[in-house]
């Protein structure tokens, strides 16, 4: 029997965060699930700091480039920790979120990155995952892999001081060695205009099987070994008062993620192994 063009879908002008669909979520998640594990290796630590109920704002450094295992890494612990019937919204450039694969990302949890979309997930009780760096972090050259860098975006901060949610900084290691970063391209990027379509950097990297490439096609994933760390949560209230200094409170939390990122580096013994 064929099914109805619309069957499993949102009904037209539904909110992206609304059509999360934990269903589906498990069903992609055991699927990719043993791949992650064998791939990367990965380990996460600390889950149990994310507070046990209500919305919280995840703030991680983003790394892997286009194939940025970040996400894949992070939601079966989560799911596993707190169940399926907890959202996660991971939010994200809108060029993830173009064409049909919208439908597949939506259902995942995954929305578009903007001050609206992550006040409306945090008011509904989610936990929210944001990459502040975006693919300025996650393009960063490898001999700078283990720097966390938000190219002074300090948006985060005002959404959750706003949604009144405490910020919960996590960071991973391991990712940037799936390929060679080279450079961020941003004169070529700026040569070429394209930050009228919001692309501020044109990056070039070496990797398999591609070799040289700049931004495409991109390069599949080297399997390294991936270790993540979520941090304690930060009460931005109790901390920085009533009327916290924005820039204050950006740099106290890359501060705290960057000792986490140092203490991983110094764990590690060798690239893609671990």
């Amino acid at each position: 029997m064929g099914c109805a063009p619309n069957e499993g879908r949102a009904p037209v002008g539904t909110p992206e965060r609304a059509k999360w669909d934990p269903t589906f979520v498990r069903q992609v998640t055991a699927w990719l699930r043993p791949m992650a594990r064998c791939w990367f290796r990965p380990e996460v630590r600390g889950i149990d700091r994310i507070p046990a109920d209500g919305p919280a704002l995840v703030v991680s450094n983003h790394s892997g480039g286009m194939m940025t295992p970040d996400v894949l890494i992070y939601a079966p612990v989560f799911y596993d920790r707190f169940g399926y019937d907890r959202p996660l919204h991971t939010l994200a450039h809108y060029g993830v979120l173009m064409g049909p694969l919208s439908w597949v990302m939506n259902r995942l949890g995954v929305i578009e990155a903007s001050p609206e979309n992550a006040a409306a997930a945090l008011g509904a009780g989610a936990v929210v995952l944001v990459f502040p760096g975006g693919d300025y972090d996650s393009y960063r050259p490898t001999f700078e892999a283990n720097t966390i860098d938000f190219n002074g975006r300090t948006g985060y901060v005002r959404t959750a001081i706003e949604a009144g949610v405490p910020i919960v900084p996590a960071v991973s290691i391991g990712a940037q060695e799936t390929q060679l970063f080279l450079s961020r391209g941003h004169r070529l990027a700026r040569r070429l205009g394209l930050k009228r379509i919001r692309m501020e950097i044109l990056p070039v990297s070496v990797g398999l099987p591609f070799g040289l490439t700049v931004l495409l096609p991109p390069n599949l994933p080297l399997p390294a070994k991936i270790v993540a760390e979520v941090l304690e949560p930060i009460d931005i209230e109790s901390q920085f008062g009533s009327s916290p200094d924005i820039d204050e409170v950006d740099r106290h939390v890359r501060a705290v993620m960057q000792d986490a990122l140092d203490r991983l580096s110094a764990e590690r013994r060798l690239p893609v192994l671990g």
